[in-house]
């Protein structure tokens, strides 16, 4: 019988729904039946062996509708293998990489309420046409003019798609709390 995993996300411009896409298209096997959808569409996560959750930041957090999903399912979460992942510009930044200790701390509130499994960060991507606020473009346009972003996708496919896979594996097992830092 295959276990039934959840990849659920949290999105403003659509940069995470892509992220979510590939870990379940990775995770779909003889194994495990796996749904995608926004944690908006999600009623709740009792009929899952495991569940993936994902977040765009915004201003050095999780998005508040991902934030809310957690708080609403948390008791549930902590009986399953939980991992989550966070999607950011800040790793795209010249030198991001000094960045990554600051951007991890973003996952704190997440650990706070549900003990993960794995856990992951990755660059997101930037369009100033689907920043939904007026302040929020001028300040991401001022900032590429500057240089400190750049516009595009900067997705690691590979990388997400090496996560996924390690995934598989640690859902195999029926150790939920055994957890695994990336």
């Amino acid at each position: 019988m295959k276990r039934r995993i959840l990849v659920t996300y949290a999105s403003h411009t659509g940069f995470t729904q892509g992220i979510a896409d590939l870990i379940g298209q990775t995770l779909a096997d003889d194994n495990f039946d796996v749904d995608v959808l926004s944690m908006k569409d999600v009623n709740d996560v009792l009929d899952y062996h495991a569940v993936v959750a994902g977040s765009g930041i915004q201003a050095g957090a999780w998005l508040p509708e991902a934030m809310d999903f957690i708080r609403k399912n948390q008791q549930e979460l902590n009986k399953k293998p939980f991992a989550a992942f966070l999607v950011c510009m800040t790793l795209t930044m010249k030198d991001g990489d000094k960045y990554r200790n600051h951007v991890r701390e973003w996952m704190q509130p997440v650990n706070a309420l549900v003990p993960t499994v794995s856990q992951n960060m990755f660059a997101g991507g930037l369009d100033l046409k689907k920043i939904p606020s007026n302040s929020d473009r001028l300040k991401f346009k001022v900032s590429t003019l500057l240089g400190i972003w750049k516009e595009g996708d900067h997705r690691d496919w590979a990388a997400i798609q090496k996560w996924a896979e390690d995934l598989k594996a640690i859902f195999l097992k029926d150790t939920p709390h055994n957890q695994v830092r990336l």
